[in-house]
């Protein structure tokens, strides 16, 4: 760690994608809290914890977090405070709706949208300037050595960081290999940790003022972290946290590791 940098808060969450209806969400919700609740206060104020529901779940999941001290996101977001593009949403106008945290650059909107690097920067830049925290995901397409993993990330690391509205802007980089999502065998520990050393040593990570914050992104769920946190700063799950109750039990993992 950069000598100037904060120290650096464990973070754990989880997107539900398009898999929740308003209902089941609004369930997943209370039953998260309810679950959480059993994780010790002191535990909790360890960790930040966050939970990005689809578009039109966000304002009934800010509501029901309110008082919760959890972060609401969102799964993206356009680069342009305002303007005429219809379909998209404003990053200003999720600020305005509670949001704390945005998700950029993820694998299937690179894949399904043809969104590249530039288009992630803008988006992360927006993020930023409306005081959210852009959470970006990024990972080598190639398998391969390490050296060829870190190179692909960081082209990807870089464009975002050079974009930034302020060095003083925080981040959160979610790493996983797109090789190996879906895949029968995932990435291995010692790849990922190794990997993760390579992204928080690139010029434009470890030189910059403002909090950066590294966490794994892909097939996580209870005792993961353990094998991961000497590298690591929290998790992002996917399907795997769709069950309050190991969700639960992933975040008091991460935030008693």
């Amino acid at each position: 760690m950069a000598a100037s940098e904060p120290p650096r808060r464990r973070i754990v969450g989880l997107s539900t994608k398009m898999y929740f209806s308003l209902a089941r969400q609004a369930e997943f919700t209370s039953a998260a809290l309810t679950s959480l609740a059993a994780v010790s206060p002191t535990s909790l104020s360890a960790v930040d914890v966050f939970i990005i529901p689809d578009f039109l779940n966000i304002r009934p999941t800010a509501d029901s977090l309110a008082a919760s001290g959890i972060w609401v996101g969102a799964q993206d977001c356009h680069w342009d405070d305002y303007g005429a593009f219809t379909g998209e949403v404003s990053p200003a106008a999720l600020a305005d709706s509670g949001v704390r945290i945005v998700e950029v650059g993820h694998a299937e909107r690179r894949r399904l949208f043809g969104e590249d690097d530039a288009v992630t920067a803008k988006k992360a830049a927006a993020v930023a300037r409306n005081g959210m925290i852009p959470l970006v995901c990024i990972g080598e397409k190639t398998k391969g050595d390490v050296a060829v993993a870190v190179e692909e990330c960081r082209v990807q690391v870089d464009a975002v960081m050079a974009g930034l509205p302020s060095e003083d802007a925080e981040v959160v980089l979610a790493y996983e290999p797109v090789w190996a999502i879906g895949a029968a065998q995932p990435a291995g520990e010692e790849h990922v940790l190794a990997v993760v050393a390579g992204i928080r040593d690139l010029e434009s990570v470890k030189g910059r003022r403002g909090l950066t914050r590294v966490v794994y992104g892909g097939s996580a769920g209870p005792g993961l972290y353990e094998k991961l946190k000497s590298g690591l700063d929290g998790l992002f799950l996917g399907r795997f946290g769709h069950d309050p109750q190991q969700f639960a039990k992933t975040v008091k993992e991460v935030a008693e590791a």
